[in-house]
């Protein structure tokens, strides 16, 4: 292309696309100079298409043929130098029909050179490192569109809408950055209302509109609109150490126990409050009962406008599991309760004894030992049942008539006679079970500590009988009804060590309670709110249940890779800082990227 016409083409846009004009060589012949044709863009025309000064650059076919297809699209524009350091990848874009709009997002960025020029040189490296005087007008930038959807309004109904990409822009159409929160809202498919979880974002830059607050809310849907609130199909938060997922967790969990936020019970049109509760491994959660003295006016602003729920719970309690030679000393401000695990929960959970790493035919054995001894009349405890079978008698009775093979007797022996058990089971404290109405009560949040137990067995022993209560009596058509008919809300911290693959008779009972449990959640009111640094280790028939996925910074590639997210995500994950997080919900919205609050909603030290 000649110097005229390149000139002539920027006198043509350059005030419609705000693109600064070099000035015409002097060294140019007055026959030159008359080529020149004086145009005046049509600003009447660029302003009854609804685009601004604003707009980033056109539609372009000089590079390569504009083509949409049912599988997938070549969109080419052409950024205007005073704009290219706005543009990023993942930047959302409108591409106008006049009637409608193509929404996109940008998924290619390419520096081509204008004129033909060999930079590939030392001589060049050389001028260019002393003298840096590369100019942007010397190269093409282009952006290359990917169609998320068209925007556009049906007929009588007022409402914005979208459908699929089935439209192909025409060249030289403007590519605009999108100011409108609700095109943006639409046209990734966020609600806009429900749970709030942060701010749309790109490369960790908030997305802002023309709107006050000018952030772009993400919403999880919280309704019956579409079928049962979300947090029923459950969610996982994951992110390696350091990365924010307590900070962030508490951000959400609160946003469920708003006075207004009730769910539907089974076969009834009544609604009730969510109970939460949390398994507490760092006793952090039960600062849900403080009030956070950071948060300012502004804040205080922010969080009204677009209803996000913050400040204490009163209606918080600790449950605190009565341990011989341990006592809870931990930060809860809020209502202790001390509770003990009564040996007769073992009678239809045996593997709460059973520890990893017992053969098949030793499982086997200890339900039948379980079952023998919870036939004898009287109180069943723990010491009694050691007593049991700690018995030459009983031996000889069990080997002798081979019910149960003499190396497998003396290996549940010595696996289930264990100081750790006999420290947590039938201690000076009321039973779980003769408490439940105190823990499951609508609007309340249950906070079970676990920090101040030293023995990991122990630990584990409290919450799988917890999260046993819960599954079995939700799942039960003769569970108690305080379980039954009160909507929960499960948080497991550190969920990785209770639903880690099958890899035992043990592990494989678990899992499959909690598949079930998975699987009917929706319907029984119970919603799974797990969180894990590994989320490779999460157990398949679990890990398809989940359908909202927060993923945080995570380094391991295993760990990234059992995810599943979109190339263009995926690539991102390590690179997330604190706070922003990459949000996976097909049955919420498209596949985004999200910041935040940077400020805790409740009290966080």
């Amino acid at each position: 292309m000649r110097n005229k016409d390149i000139l002539s083409f920027a006198g043509d846009m350059g005030d419609e696309l705000d693109v600064e004009i070099p000035a015409i060589d002097k060294k140019l012949s007055a026959t030159d100079e008359d080529d020149f044709e004086e145009l005046e863009p049509d600003s009447k025309a660029y302003i009854q298409n609804g685009v601004s000064n604003d707009a980033f650059g056109i539609i372009t076919t000089g590079i390569d043929p504009l083509e949409i297809t049912e599988a997938s699209a070549r969109i080419t524009g052409y950024i205007t130098t005073s704009h290219r350091q706005k543009v990023r990848l993942g930047t959302y874009v409108m591409v106008p029909y006049g009637d409608e709009d193509l929404f996109a997002r940008i998924w290619k960025l390419q520096y081509l050179q204008e004129y033909a020029v060999d930079d590939a040189t030392e001589i060049h490296s050389r001028r260019m490192l002393q003298s840096n005087t590369t100019d942007e007008v010397d190269y093409k930038f282009l952006a290359y569109l990917d169609p998320i959807c068209i925007l556009y309004e049906p007929r009588g109904k007022g409402i914005l809408d979208r459908r699929m990409s089935d439209r192909i822009p025409r060249p030289n159409t403007p590519i605009v950055p999108v100011t409108d929160k609700k095109k943006i809202q639409t046209g990734l498919n966020i609600p806009e209302e429900g749970i709030f979880m942060g701010h749309l974002s790109v490369g960790g830059e908030l997305v802002k509109t023309h709107a006050v607050p000018p952030t772009v809310p993400y919403y999880l849907r919280n309704d019956y609109s579409m079928g049962d609130p979300l947090i029923f199909r459950h969610m996982l938060v994951c992110g390696s150490t350091g990365t924010g997922k307590t900070f962030l967790t508490k951000n959400l969990l609160r946003q469920f126990m708003s006075e207004n936020n009730r769910y539907k019970l089974r076969g009834s049109e009544e609604r009730r409050n969510p109970c939460l509760v949390i398994m507490d491994p760092q006793d952090e959660y039960s600062q849900l009962f403080e009030d956070n003295p950071e948060i300012t006016d502004d804040d205080d602003f922010k969080f009204g406008a677009e209803k996000v729920n913050f400040g204490a719970c009163k209606n918080t309690k600790t449950f605190v599991a009565k341990i011989n030679g341990e006592a809870y000393t931990g930060r809860s401000r809020a209502e202790q309760i001390e509770f003990t695990i009564p040996f007769e929960m073992v009678q239809n959970n045996s593997w709460l004894i059973a520890p990893v790493g017992m053969t098949e035919l030793q499982y086997v054995g200890v339900d039948l030992l379980l079952e023998d001894y919870f036939k004898k009349p009287g109180q069943h405890t723990y010491s009694g049942f050691m007593d049991f079978i700690d018995n030459d008698i009983t031996r000889d009775l069990y080997v002798e008539s081979g019910k149960i093979h003499e190396a497998s007797y003396d290996g549940i022996v010595r696996r289930v006679k264990n100081r750790a058990l006999a420290r947590v089971f039938d201690q000076p404290a009321r039973p779980i079970s003769e408490i439940l109405g105190q823990i499951f009560k609508p609007g309340q949040v249950s906070v079970f500590p676990t920090e101040y137990i030293t023995n990991s067995r122990i630990r584990d022993i409290i919450t799988l009988t917890l999260m046993s209560t819960i599954v079995d009596n939700k799942l039960n058509t003769s569970g108690e009804a305080v379980v039954k008919e009160t909507p929960i809300i499960l948080g497991l911290d550190e969920a990785h060590r209770y639903l880690a693959k099958a890899g035992g008779e043990h592990s494989r009972r678990l899992i499959s309670k909690f598949a079930d449990a998975a699987r009917q959640g929706r319907k029984e009111g119970l919603g799974l709110f797990l969180i894990t640094q590994d989320p490779q280790d999460i157990d398949d028939t679990i890990f398809k249940q989940i359908n909202t996925r927060v993923i945080l910074n995570l380094s391991n590639d295993a760990a990234i890779s059992t995810m599943k997210v979109k190339k263009e995500f995926e690539k991102r994950i390590p690179y997330l800082k604190k706070g922003q997080m990459i949000v996976q919900s097909p049955d919420n919205s498209d596949m985004v990227e999200i910041m935040g609050l940077s400020r805790c909603v409740v009290k966080h030290v």
